[in-house]
């Protein structure tokens, strides 16, 4: 008898679970991997900036993990709508839950609900492809814009609002996306931290990138880019600190695009009449560790904001959930009987995409230590495909994904771009696949 696993979520943290069941298991496994969209890799595909080629190059690896035999992917299977907790349980010995950190954090000041206030999730997912958000979500008709946050997703949304169309030209961009940035009316960005050049999270690799755009003149103000010593500051943060004073002896050369790197500012409210106008700012200073207001404001304008300040997971229907620390409760993966967890649902949105193979490997560990004890495991009495086929579920197949991105090679061919550009929304993806219905 094998052992059958589920797991939801097609992510790196779910792709790596399983992987790592079948490396660990001592048994023949089946592996299930689900996912809510018609396509795996999870923010691989829609989290990892187009032109961040380099790091886009693991859904190669993760590949490999999908073309195993005992693995099947299922896409287009939502939990809670398609599926439920109890329909999982009946139908596999383990579920392992892998849905990541899906929504931003808020600001939690006023004029945040404004139009043109957005999350910087949902301004990556634009410019990614993912199916959620329609192409015409934004329009970039603004000349500046603010970005509030200095870790490496603020950094990606801004290279991005920086660069030129022709520079995303061979990416997997979608037409529909480049197109409008093309037209873009931006030319001032405005990168903002709460803290000090020594407390950014965005890496030196992703900083530098900053510092080499052609299309843009990158600037910080001598008085927030610091005085200090830097020899008590690990090599990284020296290394961001050091750059950061280097741009602030540089002088605007009369780029299309300019970017101002802003620190100790903390933003108190977003204004306009009807839509985002400016953003209201208030100097900040180190207090006993702690951001405390210095009673100092500025007034910058501004058409967007796009907050990138974290991100946090969202409950599963039938999963236990913290809302304290926003993850489902474990010990080394482990929920509840029969009921795991791996990635950022478990430990909060923290590492980088290969500290998901680790975890994932822990989890594993946890899960067949647990099955290993039980006396007797009873089979599995039924098989998912047929709860799907009652209910007029059609997932998409592995096959049906290959089909998908080859559409994609061939619509990157037909346009001259690159090696892939997306196809937008999920009617364009099933079409992909799906043979034409006859003309009466």
């Amino acid at each position: 008898m094998s052992l059958r696993v589920a797991i939801v979520g097609s992510g790196p943290a779910g792709i790596y679970t399983a992987e790592a069941l079948t490396k660990q298991a001592g048994e023949p496994v089946e592996i299930d991997v689900l996912d809510r969209l018609p396509t795996p890799y999870g923010l691989v595909r829609y989290g990892v900036a187009p032109d961040h080629t380099s790091i886009k190059s693991i859904a190669g690896y993760l590949r490999k993990v999908l073309e195993l035999p005992s693995v099947r992917f299922l896409g287009g299977v939502e939990l809670g709508s398609d599926v439920t907790v109890d329909d999982l349980a009946a139908c596999y010995d383990a579920v392992v839950y892998c849905t990541g950190a899906m929504v931003d954090r808020h600001l939690g000041i006023a004029g945040e609900d404004l139009p043109g206030s957005v999350a910087a999730t949902d301004f990556v997912n634009w410019y990614c492809g993912h199916p959620d958000v329609p192409p015409d979500a934004f329009s970039l008709d603004s000349a500046e814009v603010a970005v509030i946050g200095v870790g490496n997703v603020a950094v990606d949304v801004v290279r991005i609002l920086a660069k030129t169309a022709d520079e995303l030209r061979s990416t997997d961009v979608p037409q529909e996306v480049l197109d409008r940035l093309a037209k873009s009316q931006v030319t001032t960005i405005h990168m903002i931290g709460r803290r000090g050049p020594e407390h950014a999270k965005f890496t030196l690799k992703e900083l530098r990138e900053l510092g080499e755009l052609t299309n843009c003149d990158v600037l910080v103000r001598p008085d927030e880019a610091g005085s200090g010593e830097l020899g008590e500051l690990s090599r990284q943060i020296r290394g961001n600190v050091e750059v950061l004073r280097s741009w602030s002896s540089r002088t605007p050369s009369g780029r299309p695009r300019r970017l101002d790197v802003r620190f100790w500012l903390r933003p108190v409210e977003i204004l306009g009449a009807g839509r985002v106008e400016a953003l209201r700012l208030e100097r900040t200073r180190l207090s006993e560790g702690r951001v405390v207001g210095t009673g100092e404001y500025e007034t910058i304008p501004a058409g967007m904001v796009l907050r990138s300040v974290g991100y946090q997971s969202v409950p599963l229907p039938g999963v236990p959930f913290d809302t304290a620390t926003m993850t489902v409760p474990n010990t080394a993966g482990r929920v509840g009987e029969g009921q795991y967890v791996a990635g950022w649902l478990k430990r909060g949105p923290t590492g980088v995409i290969g500290t998901n193979k680790s975890d994932a490997a822990e989890t594993v560990r946890t899960l067949l230590a647990d099955l290993a004890a039980r006396p007797e495991r009873p089979e599995p009495g039924a098989r998912l495909e047929d709860v799907l086929a009652a209910r007029g579920v059609r997932p998409v197949t592995y096959t049906n994904w290959l089909a998908i991105e080859a559409a994609e090679a061939a619509l990157a061919l037909s346009l001259g771009r690159g090696e892939h550009v997306k196809l937008v929304g999920r009617p364009a993806m099933l079409a992909a696949f799906t043979p034409a219905t006859p003309e009466p």
